[in-house]
């Protein structure tokens, strides 16, 4: 389970890891300028597409079940990545990736979903820090993989591996069955949606999270649109970035591997909290140097303090997830889809407003990550967990188990 969940998310991600050490080369071909910052929108509008899959594909999840909608959305993803592939302007470039990222938000949807309807509270956090730290096998490969491959290639020969994953991700699919329980099935509906919806921002642990999530997915998300221009334009090592930015991967593994010890320990609201603290912390030192330097600290500083801030920002990811699905438990689909989407969407366009700012300084992503650190931890205090203390496995759903899967979980 852990394996194929992690591979979906692997499947989803393909689209940014692969697209970040290919900018110098797609700018050209699509008409920008070397050095143009505008190829950034093709990594958000990969994210806002998926943020839009996340939240269509949640409603049918519960209707139809978990494993159709995936096919189809790697169908979907499939025609993107086509499109992708033969595009020769920015503006078609830009409406494939829509298309891909669109496709992709059943995968991105699915790994929550599966995970909720087998697991529930700190026991989900756990399992879906264990996929998380799985899941970075991509940032960690794919960026080497694909510097492999421009260097043989071109960066449309690239992305066709995004076709192999969708391919292997709908075979694995059929083996791995069906996880909603047939008596969890939902009516599809403008009322029933409705009323899921009106279920989920009525609760305030979920909302609370969900702004957590929101921020901090900012946070990250400005590291993954703007850390190759900054390794390019601002410290002039565009030929490092691969290697470095795989090595930042590792270090956010071990946070997603380590979270589960923690949490078990203090419980999931405790670890969240803690977490997004020591982001606000390692980037008051960031804040410092920069303004100390005229907004060009020393790159081992600036990587430092970043690389540490992701892998803090990881070990929020698992645990907010649980946390604001851990009522919702009926809706599962629909709510990770709500969840998803309103966070991703967020993150890409909160993350946008810093990546076009920044130029020849990181004093944008320094202040970036420390304001956005600032209100998620607001949101993390005004969720309070109720019913299960620190975030614990108490709590209520229709095919929640908090001691792991039954044979009976599977179609």
């Amino acid at each position: 389970m852990v394996a194929f969940l992690a591979f979906l998310g692997v499947t989803a991600a393909f689209g940014v890891d692969a697209s970040l050490p290919a900018f110098d080369e797609i700018r050209p071909d699509v008409g920008l300028d070397p050095g143009s910052n505008r190829i950034t929108l093709v990594i958000t509008v990969y994210l806002i597409g998926n943020a839009l899959g996340q939240v269509l594909c949640g409603p049918f999840a519960d209707r139809f079940g978990r494993a159709p909608v995936l096919r189809v959305g790697l169908v979907i993803a499939s025609l993107g990545i086509v499109g992708t592939i033969s595009s020769q302007g920015l503006p078609t470039l830009l409406a494939s990736r829509l298309l891909w990222g669109l496709g992709n938000g059943a995968p991105t949807n699915m790994r929550a979903t599966v995970a909720r309807d087998l697991y529930l509270g700190d026991h989900m956090a756990r399992v879906v820090s264990r996929v998380m730290g799985f899941f970075l096998l991509g940032p960690i490969f794919v960026p080497l993989i694909a510097e492999g491959i421009l260097a043989l290639g071109s960066w449309r020969t690239m992305f066709t591996l995004g076709l192999a994953l969708a391919g292997v991700g709908t075979v694995w699919s059929l083996r791995f069955g069906e996880t909603l329980d047939p008596v969890d099935s939902r009516p599809l509906g403008w009322a029933a949606t409705g009323e899921a919806f009106n279920q989920i921002f009525k609760n305030r642990t979920t909302v609370g999270y969900l702004v957590a999530l929101t921020f901090t997915g900012a946070a990250f998300f400005i590291w993954l649109g703007s850390s190759q221009p900054v390794f390019d334009l601002v410290y002039g090592r565009a030929d490092q970035f691969a290697v470095m930015f795989s090595a930042s991967g590792v270090v956010a593994a071990v946070g997603f591997f380590s979270v589960g010890w923690f949490i078990n320990r203090y419980g999931a609201h405790r670890v969240a909290v803690t977490s997004i603290g020591m982001v606000l912390v390692l980037n008051i030192a960031l804040v410092a140097l920069v303004a100390r330097d005229g907004g060009q600290p020393s790159f081992w500083g600036w990587f430092i303090l970043l690389t540490a801030s992701n892998a803090f920002l990881s070990m929020v990811v698992p645990t907010g997830l649980a946390l604001a699905l851990r009522p919702l438990g009926s809706i599962a689909g629909t709510a990770a889809g709500v969840i998803g989407a309103c966070s991703m969407a967020g993150s890409a366009v909160l993350a946008a407003m810093v990546d076009t700012r920044i130029s020849t300084t990181i004093t944008p992503m320094a202040v970036g990550y420390l304001l956005y650190g600032t209100l998620a931890l607001a949101g993390a205090f005004w969720a309070r967990p109720r019913g299960g203390g620190q975030g614990g496995d108490a709590g209520s759903g229709a095919g929640s188990r908090a001691d792991g899967p039954t044979p009976s979980s599977f179609a």
